[in-house]
């Protein structure tokens, strides 16, 4: 993986622990609230379930951080965790109905696995 992969690679890495972080430590706190555009009764009724949700992004950041540090596998690794990140944010964004889910989750993935495939 040469740096540019890496860096990109590491770009959606960072933003999933980023994910994990509103999602676990601050679904109900006024900037979670802001950033998924909830309210706060309605982030008190879903918060164990963006914790797990939140739990999930950290470990797609892990599989991701495991693909740079992999002398064996890096491609293969990264390719598999950018794909399961484009997954999650292009059913986030149809669930959802919002678009900017693919945007932010999806869209950097796709950016990393063209990067992966031809830089």
């Amino acid at each position: 993986m040469n740096l540019i992969q890496a860096f990109l690679v590491g770009l959606v890495a960072f933003l999933h622990l980023y994910f994990m972080v509103l999602e676990m430590f601050f679904w109900t706190k006024p900037k979670g609230l802001k950033a998924f555009g909830l309210t706060k009764e309605k982030a008190e009724d879903s918060k164990v379930l963006a914790a797990n949700q939140g739990l999930y992004n950290g470990f797609l950041a892990a599989g991701l951080i495991w693909s740079i540090l992999d002398k064996n596998y890096q491609l293969e690794l990264a390719f598999f965790f950018l794909f399961c990140v484009t997954v999650a944010g292009l059913y986030g964004a149809y669930s959802t109905n919002k678009i900017k889910l693919f945007f932010v989750q999806s869209l950097p993935a796709m950016i990393a696995m063209i990067a992966l495939i031809f830089i």
